[in-house]
């Protein structure tokens, strides 16, 4: 069975963000038929949607996946909903957890409920230092190379919480 590279954003900014995004970090290592890799740092971000929330921690998970894209994205939204992830109240507010599918391999898909490569990955700075630290190489398709992204986006709002980025067993 064919072995797809998956990368998956991890965000949080309420009830204690970075376990939040520890135990998201965990569960994702659990998903049937796929690996956890390599993990980013923890970050912290300031918000991009209402300015009265709390911060963001995020990271970013490398992973190995046999399941095709449909079911690896359903496989996220479940363990978001698992980990308490309620609706969002407002476009870009507060929330427990939020799992950002990134990149599947080099597929381009543009649907209402999925469009990759994420959208926002050239533009959030919070998003592209993780994603340098699991994969600087990486070619996000149409776009460029992790490594020239990150070198272009604006540091402000962006701190390292730890320097540990973790590699695992494939």
């Amino acid at each position: 069975m064919l072995w797809h590279p998956a990368y998956v954003g991890i965000g949080s900014n309420l009830d204690e963000p970075a376990g939040q995004v520890r135990r998201a970090l965990a569960a994702l290592a659990d998903v049937p038929q796929t690996r956890l890799v390599r993990q980013s740092s923890l970050y912290g971000s300031r918000p991009l949607g209402p300015a009265a929330q709390p911060d963001f921690v995020n990271a970013v998970a490398a992973m190995l996946s046999q399941l095709e894209v449909d079911a690896f994205f359903s496989s996220l939204r479940a363990l978001e909903s698992a980990l308490g992830r309620e609706p969002p109240r407002v476009r870009w507010g507060p929330r427990r957890i939020d799992l950002d599918l990134l990149l599947f391999g080099e597929q381009r898909l543009d649907r209402p409920e999925l469009t990759l490569p994420h959208p926002g990955i050239v533009q959030r700075n919070f998003v592209l230092y993780p994603l340098l630290e699991v994969a600087p190489g990486l070619n996000v398709p149409g776009c460029g190379r992790v490594a020239e992204l990150a070198a272009r986006a604006d540091p402000a709002g962006i701190w390292r919480l730890d320097d540990r980025s973790i590699t695992h067993d494939a």
